[in-house]
Protein backbone atom coordinates (compact mmCIF):
# COMPACT_ATOMS: atom_id res chain seq x y z
CA UNK A 1 0.00 0.00 0.00
CA UNK A 2 1.61 3.51 -0.63
CA UNK A 3 3.00 5.39 2.26
CA UNK A 4 0.90 8.48 1.59
CA UNK A 5 -2.29 8.41 2.68
CA UNK A 6 -4.94 9.42 -0.16
CA UNK A 7 -8.71 9.93 0.92
CA UNK A 8 -11.74 10.31 -0.94
CA UNK A 9 -14.90 12.28 -0.87
CA UNK A 10 -17.46 10.43 -3.22
CA UNK A 11 -21.08 11.83 -3.32
CA UNK A 12 -23.71 10.81 -5.84
CA UNK A 13 -24.78 14.19 -7.44
CA UNK A 14 -28.86 13.57 -7.03
CA UNK A 15 -29.32 16.48 -4.88
CA UNK A 16 -28.01 19.25 -2.68
CA UNK A 17 -24.43 18.37 -0.41
CA UNK A 18 -26.00 17.09 2.69
CA UNK A 19 -24.79 17.77 5.92
CA UNK A 20 -23.84 14.41 6.72
CA UNK A 21 -22.04 14.28 3.63
CA UNK A 22 -20.25 17.50 4.13
CA UNK A 23 -18.98 15.94 7.57
CA UNK A 24 -18.11 12.68 5.39
CA UNK A 25 -16.21 15.39 3.15
CA UNK A 26 -14.44 17.27 6.56
CA UNK A 27 -13.12 13.75 8.09
CA UNK A 28 -11.25 12.75 4.89
CA UNK A 29 -10.25 16.04 4.31
CA UNK A 30 -8.58 16.70 7.68
CA UNK A 31 -7.40 12.97 7.78
CA UNK A 32 -5.47 13.55 4.17
CA UNK A 33 -4.63 17.37 4.77
CA UNK A 34 -2.93 16.56 8.66
CA UNK A 35 -0.56 13.96 7.22
CA UNK A 36 0.54 15.43 4.16
CA UNK A 37 -1.78 13.06 2.01
CA UNK A 38 -4.03 13.93 -0.56
CA UNK A 39 -7.75 14.31 -0.57
CA UNK A 40 -9.29 13.24 -4.03
CA UNK A 41 -13.14 13.86 -5.19
CA UNK A 42 -14.95 11.39 -7.22
CA UNK A 43 -18.52 12.06 -8.71
CA UNK A 44 -20.24 8.72 -8.46
CA UNK A 45 -22.82 9.62 -11.16
CA UNK A 46 -23.83 5.51 -12.58
CA UNK A 47 -27.06 6.42 -12.06
CA UNK A 48 -28.21 8.42 -14.91
CA UNK A 49 -31.84 9.25 -14.39
CA UNK A 50 -31.35 10.69 -10.82
CA UNK A 51 -27.91 12.69 -11.76
CA UNK A 52 -27.73 16.08 -12.38
CA UNK A 53 -25.06 18.44 -13.98
CA UNK A 54 -27.24 21.15 -11.24
CA UNK A 55 -26.50 18.41 -8.75
CA UNK A 56 -22.72 18.59 -9.16
CA UNK A 57 -22.35 21.81 -9.20
CA UNK A 58 -24.52 22.59 -6.09
CA UNK A 59 -21.94 19.71 -4.41
CA UNK A 60 -18.86 21.92 -5.79
CA UNK A 61 -20.20 24.86 -4.74
CA UNK A 62 -21.30 23.39 -1.17
CA UNK A 63 -17.28 22.11 -0.73
CA UNK A 64 -15.91 25.18 -1.89
CA UNK A 65 -17.88 27.41 0.79
CA UNK A 66 -16.37 25.04 3.39
CA UNK A 67 -13.03 25.38 2.11
CA UNK A 68 -12.43 21.97 1.28
CA UNK A 69 -9.99 22.13 -1.99
CA UNK A 70 -9.60 18.37 -3.17
CA UNK A 71 -6.47 17.33 -5.15
CA UNK A 72 -6.31 16.91 -8.99
CA UNK A 73 -8.76 16.65 -11.55
CA UNK A 74 -12.63 15.43 -10.60
CA UNK A 75 -13.26 12.01 -11.41
CA UNK A 76 -16.42 10.64 -13.05
CA UNK A 77 -17.21 7.00 -11.74
CA UNK A 78 -19.87 7.09 -14.99
CA UNK A 79 -16.15 8.00 -17.90
CA UNK A 80 -14.74 4.81 -15.91
CA UNK A 81 -17.30 2.56 -16.95
CA UNK A 82 -15.10 0.44 -19.20
CA UNK A 83 -12.17 0.19 -16.52
CA UNK A 84 -15.11 -1.26 -14.65
CA UNK A 85 -16.66 -3.80 -17.16
CA UNK A 86 -12.93 -4.73 -17.86
CA UNK A 87 -11.53 -5.83 -14.19
CA UNK A 88 -15.08 -8.01 -14.51
CA UNK A 89 -14.29 -9.48 -17.11
CA UNK A 90 -10.99 -10.06 -15.69
CA UNK A 91 -12.51 -12.21 -12.93
CA UNK A 92 -14.62 -14.36 -15.32
CA UNK A 93 -11.75 -14.61 -17.27
CA UNK A 94 -9.68 -16.12 -14.30
CA UNK A 95 -12.90 -18.36 -12.67
CA UNK A 96 -13.15 -16.70 -10.13
CA UNK A 97 -16.65 -14.75 -11.73
CA UNK A 98 -19.05 -16.68 -14.05
CA UNK A 99 -21.83 -15.80 -16.36
CA UNK A 100 -25.24 -16.24 -14.61
CA UNK A 101 -28.33 -16.68 -17.05
CA UNK A 102 -30.94 -17.30 -13.98
CA UNK A 103 -34.17 -14.81 -14.77
CA UNK A 104 -35.90 -12.68 -12.57
CA UNK A 105 -38.52 -15.44 -12.34
CA UNK A 106 -36.24 -18.22 -11.43
CA UNK A 107 -34.60 -16.32 -8.79
CA UNK A 108 -38.08 -15.30 -7.08
CA UNK A 109 -39.37 -18.45 -7.39
CA UNK A 110 -36.02 -20.03 -5.61
CA UNK A 111 -36.53 -17.39 -2.76
CA UNK A 112 -40.55 -18.20 -2.48
CA UNK A 113 -39.69 -21.39 -2.16
CA UNK A 114 -36.70 -21.13 0.47
CA UNK A 115 -38.99 -18.76 2.31
CA UNK A 116 -42.03 -21.46 2.16
CA UNK A 117 -39.31 -23.69 3.80
CA UNK A 118 -38.01 -21.46 6.34
CA UNK A 119 -34.49 -21.18 4.79
CA UNK A 120 -31.98 -18.57 3.59
CA UNK A 121 -33.38 -16.63 0.73
CA UNK A 122 -29.69 -15.82 -0.38
CA UNK A 123 -29.65 -16.61 -4.01
CA UNK A 124 -27.82 -19.28 -5.02
CA UNK A 125 -26.92 -19.72 -8.41
CA UNK A 126 -26.97 -23.19 -10.61
CA UNK A 127 -24.50 -21.30 -13.30
CA UNK A 128 -21.86 -20.98 -10.75
CA UNK A 129 -20.25 -23.94 -11.44
CA UNK A 130 -21.90 -25.01 -14.99
CA UNK A 131 -19.55 -26.68 -17.74
CA UNK A 132 -19.43 -23.29 -20.08
CA UNK A 133 -20.18 -26.14 -23.21
CA UNK A 134 -24.13 -26.00 -21.53
CA UNK A 135 -24.32 -22.05 -21.67
CA UNK A 136 -27.29 -20.56 -23.53
CA UNK A 137 -27.54 -18.17 -25.89
CA UNK A 138 -29.52 -15.69 -23.85
CA UNK A 139 -28.92 -12.43 -21.29
CA UNK A 140 -26.70 -13.38 -18.71
CA UNK A 141 -25.76 -11.70 -15.99
CA UNK A 142 -21.51 -11.59 -14.43
CA UNK A 143 -21.68 -13.00 -10.57
CA UNK A 144 -18.52 -13.03 -8.28
CA UNK A 145 -17.92 -16.22 -6.52
CA UNK A 146 -18.17 -15.43 -3.45
CA UNK A 147 -16.51 -17.58 -0.40
CA UNK A 148 -18.43 -20.43 1.24
CA UNK A 149 -16.92 -21.10 4.03
CA UNK A 150 -15.28 -19.37 7.10
CA UNK A 151 -15.17 -15.69 8.01
CA UNK A 152 -14.77 -11.99 6.54
CA UNK A 153 -13.35 -9.80 9.26
CA UNK A 154 -13.79 -5.75 8.14
CA UNK A 155 -11.31 -4.45 10.97
CA UNK A 156 -12.78 -0.71 11.03
CA UNK A 157 -11.40 2.14 12.61
CA UNK A 158 -14.21 3.23 14.04
CA UNK A 159 -16.35 0.07 14.38
CA UNK A 160 -13.92 -2.18 15.58
CA UNK A 161 -13.61 -5.29 14.17
CA UNK A 162 -16.93 -6.68 12.54
CA UNK A 163 -17.04 -10.40 11.20
CA UNK A 164 -19.72 -11.65 8.98
CA UNK A 165 -19.83 -15.12 8.33
CA UNK A 166 -18.94 -15.80 4.68
CA UNK A 167 -22.11 -18.25 4.01
CA UNK A 168 -24.07 -15.22 4.47
CA UNK A 169 -22.51 -13.20 1.25
CA UNK A 170 -24.24 -13.87 -2.48
CA UNK A 171 -22.79 -13.90 -4.97
CA UNK A 172 -22.69 -10.49 -6.07
CA UNK A 173 -23.58 -9.32 -9.70
CA UNK A 174 -20.80 -7.68 -11.23
CA UNK A 175 -22.07 -6.79 -14.64
CA UNK A 176 -25.70 -6.49 -15.11
CA UNK A 177 -27.23 -8.00 -18.56
CA UNK A 178 -26.82 -5.43 -20.43
CA UNK A 179 -22.89 -5.45 -19.66
CA UNK A 180 -23.05 -2.84 -17.72
CA UNK A 181 -21.00 -2.23 -14.64
CA UNK A 182 -23.00 -1.83 -10.82
CA UNK A 183 -22.16 0.60 -8.42
CA UNK A 184 -20.15 -2.06 -6.06
CA UNK A 185 -17.81 -2.81 -8.80
CA UNK A 186 -17.24 0.94 -9.71
CA UNK A 187 -16.37 2.03 -6.13
CA UNK A 188 -13.75 -0.78 -5.92
CA UNK A 189 -12.06 -0.08 -8.95
CA UNK A 190 -12.11 3.46 -8.55
CA UNK A 191 -11.01 3.32 -5.08
CA UNK A 192 -8.03 1.11 -6.26
CA UNK A 193 -7.17 2.98 -9.40
CA UNK A 194 -7.13 6.16 -7.29
CA UNK A 195 -4.98 4.97 -4.77
CA UNK A 196 -7.40 5.20 -1.79
CA UNK A 197 -5.83 4.01 1.57
CA UNK A 198 -8.40 5.10 3.71
CA UNK A 199 -12.17 5.07 3.17
CA UNK A 200 -13.71 6.93 5.43
CA UNK A 201 -17.64 7.07 5.17
CA UNK A 202 -20.87 7.05 7.04
CA UNK A 203 -21.46 3.34 8.78
CA UNK A 204 -24.32 2.85 6.11
CA UNK A 205 -22.07 1.68 3.90
CA UNK A 206 -20.45 -0.90 6.69
CA UNK A 207 -22.55 -3.97 5.04
CA UNK A 208 -21.01 -2.79 1.68
CA UNK A 209 -17.19 -3.25 2.83
CA UNK A 210 -17.53 -7.33 3.32
CA UNK A 211 -19.08 -7.43 -0.21
CA UNK A 212 -16.46 -5.38 -1.87
CA UNK A 213 -13.49 -7.11 -0.08
CA UNK A 214 -15.01 -10.14 -2.03
CA UNK A 215 -13.52 -8.00 -5.27
CA UNK A 216 -10.79 -6.64 -3.54
CA UNK A 217 -9.09 -10.31 -2.47
CA UNK A 218 -9.99 -11.64 -6.36
CA UNK A 219 -7.93 -9.07 -7.86
CA UNK A 220 -5.23 -9.61 -5.42
CA UNK A 221 -5.15 -5.57 -4.54
CA UNK A 222 -4.24 -4.37 -1.00
CA UNK A 223 -7.87 -3.64 1.01
CA UNK A 224 -7.90 0.37 1.99
CA UNK A 225 -8.43 0.98 6.04
CA UNK A 226 -12.01 1.31 6.94
CA UNK A 227 -13.46 3.60 8.82
CA UNK A 228 -17.53 3.93 9.20
CA UNK A 229 -18.59 6.99 11.34
CA UNK A 230 -22.09 7.22 12.45
CA UNK A 231 -24.85 8.84 10.88
CA UNK A 232 -25.86 12.63 12.22
CA UNK A 233 -29.29 12.23 14.28
CA UNK A 234 -31.36 15.81 14.65
CA UNK A 235 -31.86 17.34 18.39
CA UNK A 236 -34.68 14.20 18.92
CA UNK A 237 -32.20 11.77 18.39
CA UNK A 238 -34.00 10.27 15.23
CA UNK A 239 -32.28 10.32 11.14
CA UNK A 240 -31.39 13.59 10.85
CA UNK A 241 -33.89 15.04 8.41
CA UNK A 242 -36.12 17.88 6.60
CA UNK A 243 -38.44 18.30 9.72
CA UNK A 244 -35.28 19.14 11.65
CA UNK A 245 -34.55 21.99 9.72
CA UNK A 246 -31.74 22.61 7.04
CA UNK A 247 -30.29 19.95 5.45
CA UNK A 248 -28.14 21.18 2.38
CA UNK A 249 -24.85 22.63 3.08
CA UNK A 250 -26.11 25.47 0.75
CA UNK A 251 -28.55 26.60 3.68
CA UNK A 252 -26.56 26.84 6.45
CA UNK A 253 -24.24 29.47 3.94
CA UNK A 254 -27.63 31.23 3.44
CA UNK A 255 -28.91 31.30 6.98
CA UNK A 256 -25.30 33.16 7.25
CA UNK A 257 -23.04 31.28 9.38
CA UNK A 258 -19.57 31.41 8.57
CA UNK A 259 -17.65 28.71 6.84
CA UNK A 260 -14.73 28.38 9.78
CA UNK A 261 -17.75 28.00 12.28
CA UNK A 262 -19.31 25.21 10.22
CA UNK A 263 -16.15 23.82 9.72
CA UNK A 264 -15.58 23.40 13.43
CA UNK A 265 -18.61 22.60 14.21
CA UNK A 266 -19.14 19.54 11.74
CA UNK A 267 -15.47 18.04 13.08
CA UNK A 268 -17.19 18.56 16.58
CA UNK A 269 -19.97 16.47 15.49
CA UNK A 270 -19.02 12.54 16.48
CA UNK A 271 -15.33 13.68 17.03
CA UNK A 272 -13.79 14.86 20.27
CA UNK A 273 -10.18 16.21 21.18
CA UNK A 274 -10.18 15.92 24.70
CA UNK A 275 -12.76 18.83 25.88
CA UNK A 276 -11.66 21.10 23.28
CA UNK A 277 -14.63 23.17 21.33
CA UNK A 278 -13.42 26.00 20.07
CA UNK A 279 -10.26 25.46 17.37
CA UNK A 280 -8.94 26.04 14.26
CA UNK A 281 -8.81 24.98 10.63
CA UNK A 282 -4.40 24.25 11.58
CA UNK A 283 -5.46 22.69 15.22
CA UNK A 284 -8.36 20.56 13.57
CA UNK A 285 -5.63 19.23 11.07
CA UNK A 286 -3.03 18.36 13.76
CA UNK A 287 -5.57 16.63 15.72
CA UNK A 288 -7.71 14.53 13.70
CA UNK A 289 -7.92 11.01 14.09
CA UNK A 290 -9.52 8.08 13.53
CA UNK A 291 -9.64 6.84 17.25
CA UNK A 292 -11.50 10.10 18.25
CA UNK A 293 -14.55 9.38 16.39
CA UNK A 294 -17.23 8.27 18.67
CA UNK A 295 -19.59 4.77 17.74
CA UNK A 296 -22.87 6.70 18.38
CA UNK A 297 -24.71 9.19 16.22
CA UNK A 298 -23.77 12.57 17.04
CA UNK A 299 -27.22 14.93 17.70
CA UNK A 300 -27.04 18.18 15.68
CA UNK A 301 -27.62 21.47 18.37
CA UNK A 302 -28.30 24.58 16.62
CA UNK A 303 -27.36 26.33 19.99
CA UNK A 304 -23.99 24.76 19.63
CA UNK A 305 -23.52 25.88 16.11
CA UNK A 306 -24.53 29.35 16.69
CA UNK A 307 -22.31 29.67 19.64
CA UNK A 308 -18.89 28.12 18.04
CA UNK A 309 -20.16 30.52 14.82
CA UNK A 310 -19.82 33.52 16.86
CA UNK A 311 -16.65 32.74 18.16
CA UNK A 312 -15.19 31.97 14.98
CA UNK A 313 -16.02 35.73 13.72
CA UNK A 314 -14.93 37.50 16.75
CA UNK A 315 -11.59 35.57 16.43
CA UNK A 316 -11.67 36.17 12.36
CA UNK A 317 -9.47 38.73 10.18
CA UNK A 318 -11.70 41.48 9.36
CA UNK A 319 -10.80 42.01 5.79
CA UNK A 320 -11.46 37.75 5.49
CA UNK A 321 -15.08 38.43 7.63
CA UNK A 322 -15.88 41.19 5.20
CA UNK A 323 -15.25 38.89 1.97
CA UNK A 324 -16.91 36.20 3.49
CA UNK A 325 -20.19 38.33 4.55
CA UNK A 326 -20.42 39.56 0.89
CA UNK A 327 -20.18 36.27 -0.33
CA UNK A 328 -23.20 35.73 1.58
CA UNK A 329 -25.06 38.38 0.81
CA UNK A 330 -24.45 37.06 -3.13
CA UNK A 331 -26.06 33.95 -1.82
CA UNK A 332 -29.14 35.39 -0.51
CA UNK A 333 -29.45 37.34 -3.58
CA UNK A 334 -28.81 40.96 -2.30
CA UNK A 335 -26.53 43.33 -3.77
CA UNK A 336 -23.09 43.07 -2.89
CA UNK A 337 -21.44 46.24 -0.55
CA UNK A 338 -20.04 49.15 -2.87
CA UNK A 339 -16.49 50.33 -1.88
CA UNK A 340 -17.65 52.89 0.25
CA UNK A 341 -19.86 51.12 2.55
CA UNK A 342 -16.92 48.37 3.05
CA UNK A 343 -14.42 50.76 3.73
CA UNK A 344 -16.96 51.92 6.64
CA UNK A 345 -18.10 48.22 7.46
CA UNK A 346 -13.99 47.37 8.12
CA UNK A 347 -13.72 49.79 10.04
CA UNK A 348 -16.44 49.48 12.16
CA UNK A 349 -16.06 45.58 12.28
CA UNK A 350 -13.97 45.98 16.07
CA UNK A 351 -17.24 47.51 17.84
CA UNK A 352 -19.61 44.62 15.78
CA UNK A 353 -18.08 41.07 15.69
CA UNK A 354 -18.01 40.38 19.09
CA UNK A 355 -21.62 40.53 19.47
CA UNK A 356 -22.55 38.59 16.54
CA UNK A 357 -23.09 35.26 15.41
CA UNK A 358 -24.25 34.94 12.62
CA UNK A 359 -23.97 37.52 9.43
CA UNK A 360 -27.73 38.54 9.61
CA UNK A 361 -26.88 39.66 12.96
CA UNK A 362 -23.55 41.03 11.99
CA UNK A 363 -25.39 43.77 9.31
CA UNK A 364 -27.98 44.29 11.78
CA UNK A 365 -25.72 45.35 14.85
CA UNK A 366 -23.83 47.58 11.04
CA UNK A 367 -26.53 49.04 10.42
CA UNK A 368 -25.32 52.44 11.65
CA UNK A 369 -22.41 52.13 9.09
CA UNK A 370 -24.57 50.83 6.19
CA UNK A 371 -27.86 52.94 6.36
CA UNK A 372 -27.93 56.37 4.31
CA UNK A 373 -28.84 59.83 5.45
CA UNK A 374 -31.55 60.54 6.16
CA UNK A 375 -31.70 57.93 8.75
CA UNK A 376 -35.62 56.80 9.24
CA UNK A 377 -35.57 55.49 13.17
CA UNK A 378 -38.02 52.25 13.61
CA UNK A 379 -40.32 52.33 15.84
CA UNK A 380 -38.68 51.96 18.98
CA UNK A 381 -35.74 54.37 18.26
CA UNK A 382 -38.65 56.84 17.17
CA UNK A 383 -39.60 57.14 20.83
CA UNK A 384 -36.48 58.63 21.86
CA UNK A 385 -37.04 61.34 19.47
CA UNK A 386 -39.71 63.29 21.39
CA UNK A 387 -39.33 67.21 21.67
CA UNK A 388 -37.43 67.19 24.48
CA UNK A 389 -34.88 64.76 23.23
CA UNK A 390 -34.36 66.57 19.83
CA UNK A 391 -33.98 69.80 21.97
CA UNK A 392 -30.75 68.01 23.62
CA UNK A 393 -29.53 66.61 20.70
CA UNK A 394 -29.61 70.59 19.04
CA UNK A 395 -27.84 71.54 21.83
CA UNK A 396 -25.07 68.99 22.10
CA UNK A 397 -24.23 69.61 18.48
CA UNK A 398 -22.29 72.63 18.52
CA UNK A 399 -20.06 70.75 21.88
CA UNK A 400 -18.98 67.82 19.74
CA UNK A 401 -18.48 70.55 16.50
CA UNK A 402 -15.46 71.80 18.90
CA UNK A 403 -14.76 68.36 19.72
CA UNK A 404 -11.19 66.38 18.83
CA UNK A 405 -12.37 63.13 17.41
CA UNK A 406 -10.77 60.66 20.08
CA UNK A 407 -13.13 58.31 22.14
CA UNK A 408 -11.78 59.68 25.40
CA UNK A 409 -12.46 63.16 23.82
CA UNK A 410 -16.42 62.20 22.90
CA UNK A 411 -17.11 60.58 26.45
CA UNK A 412 -15.65 63.43 28.17
CA UNK A 413 -18.06 66.41 26.13
CA UNK A 414 -21.24 64.18 26.30
CA UNK A 415 -20.62 63.34 30.15
CA UNK A 416 -20.00 66.86 30.94
CA UNK A 417 -22.64 67.83 29.00
CA UNK A 418 -25.36 65.39 30.62
CA UNK A 419 -23.73 66.16 34.14
CA UNK A 420 -24.63 70.06 33.13
CA UNK A 421 -27.99 69.27 32.68
CA UNK A 422 -28.50 67.27 35.50
CA UNK A 423 -28.78 64.28 33.59
CA UNK A 424 -27.81 60.49 33.87
CA UNK A 425 -25.88 59.78 30.28
CA UNK A 426 -28.50 57.02 29.79
CA UNK A 427 -30.99 59.61 28.97
CA UNK A 428 -28.86 61.37 26.55
CA UNK A 429 -27.61 57.65 24.67
CA UNK A 430 -31.44 56.34 23.87
CA UNK A 431 -31.85 59.95 21.66
CA UNK A 432 -28.37 59.45 20.12
CA UNK A 433 -28.79 55.74 19.00
CA UNK A 434 -31.84 56.50 17.39
CA UNK A 435 -30.18 59.83 15.47
CA UNK A 436 -26.85 57.97 14.44
CA UNK A 437 -28.60 54.42 13.80
CA UNK A 438 -32.10 54.71 13.29
CA UNK A 439 -32.18 51.93 16.03
CA UNK A 440 -32.87 51.04 19.95
CA UNK A 441 -29.71 48.17 20.33
CA UNK A 442 -26.69 49.24 19.09
CA UNK A 443 -22.83 49.14 19.61
CA UNK A 444 -21.97 52.33 21.99
CA UNK A 445 -22.67 56.03 20.74
CA UNK A 446 -18.65 56.63 21.01
CA UNK A 447 -18.04 53.87 18.60
CA UNK A 448 -20.00 54.74 16.13
CA UNK A 449 -19.43 58.50 15.89
CA UNK A 450 -15.42 57.13 15.73
CA UNK A 451 -16.69 54.73 12.23
CA UNK A 452 -18.74 57.44 11.33
CA UNK A 453 -16.29 60.53 11.53
CA UNK A 454 -16.96 63.82 12.74
CA UNK A 455 -18.73 65.28 9.58
CA UNK A 456 -21.02 62.30 9.05
CA UNK A 457 -22.02 62.20 13.29
CA UNK A 458 -23.19 66.14 12.97
CA UNK A 459 -25.13 65.60 9.88
CA UNK A 460 -27.18 62.70 11.50
CA UNK A 461 -27.19 65.31 15.11
CA UNK A 462 -28.45 67.75 13.33
CA UNK A 463 -30.84 65.76 11.00
CA UNK A 464 -32.25 64.06 13.98
CA UNK A 465 -32.62 67.37 15.82
CA UNK A 466 -34.44 68.99 12.93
Amino acid sequence: MSSQIVTRFAPSPTGFLHIGGARTALFNWLYARGRGGKFLLRIEDTDRERSTPEATEAILEGLNWLGLDHDGEIVSQFENAARHAAVAEQLLAEGKAYKCFATQEEIQAFRDAARAEGKSTLFHSPWRDADPATHPDAPFVVRIKAPHDGETVIRDQVQGDVTIRNDQLDDMILLRSDGTPVYMLAVVVDDHDMGVTHVIRGDDHLNNAARQMMIYNAMGWDVPIWAHIPLIHGPDGKKLSKRHGALGVDEYQKMGYPAAGMRNYLARLGWSHGDDEFFTDEQAKEWFDLSGIGKSPARFDFKKLENLCGQHIAAADDAALLHELQEFLSAIGQPRLDDTKSVLLRKAMYCLKDRAKTFPQLIEKAEFALANRPIQPDEKAAKNLDDVSRGILKELTPHLQNASWSREELETVANQFAEAREMKFGKLAGPLRAALAGRAATPSVFDMMLVLGQDETLARLTDAAA
